[in-house]
């Protein structure tokens, strides 16, 4: 993958394949330049023997094919930049899910560029309009913010997969970024 977008969505539709009912994205870039990414989730969990495989590309759940590339290639990508990636599960009931940390440092030459994070987190909220998602972006320039609970209770019964909601999205979010401090 090109951009760190695509690694965002590829990790989030985990989540939603894992049950998540709410998934959290948070990006921080702090005044040195380090980009750490937490997506969380309260889907299924892993067990400790799948979270110590997930990143050997070799490694699947999936049946459709033999081979899992999306994390040990954002691994990859996170300590190309000196960073790192840690990921954290678990199964018990009431308290299941994972949690994924990647750090960059995007002053790197290896550093991946975002990409167009405005239509990823769209596409996951289109793609999975029952769920929710908790989406941040906080660096020394901006923050912005989308919470898919607080529209639910502007919008009531409408779906958030609605093209008119998708668009007013798209624009809240493209706006946030435009008024950068």
């Amino acid at each position: 993958m090109k951009e760190l977008s695509l690694n965002i969505l590829d990790v989030a539709k985990n989540s939603v394949r894992a049950g998540a009912s709410l998934i959290g994205i948070r990006l921080v870039t702090d005044s040195n330049g380090i980009l750490t990414i937490t997506i969380s989730d309260n889907g299924c969990g892993m067990s400790e023997e799948t979270v110590k495989s997930v990143t050997d590309p070799f490694f699947t759940t999936r049946t459709t094919r033999k081979v899992g590339l999306g994390l040990p290639l954002l691994k990859m990508a996170a300590e190309q930049t000196g960073g790192s990636l840690s990921l954290s599960s678990s199964t018990e009931e009431g308290k299941s899910g994972t949690i994924l940390t990647a750090v960059f440092d995007t002053k790197s030459i290896d550093c991946m560029p975002m990409g167009d994070i405005v239509s990823t987190v769209c596409i996951l909220i289109a793609g999975s309009p029952d769920i929710d998602f908790e989406f941040s972006d906080v660096s020394p320039k901006r923050e912005v913010e989308l919470k898919t609970i607080a529209l639910r209770e502007v919008l009531g019964d409408v779906s958030l997969a609605e093209p008119e909601v998708q668009q007013w999205m798209t624009e809240y979010l493209k706006d946030q970024y435009s008024e950068e401090k």
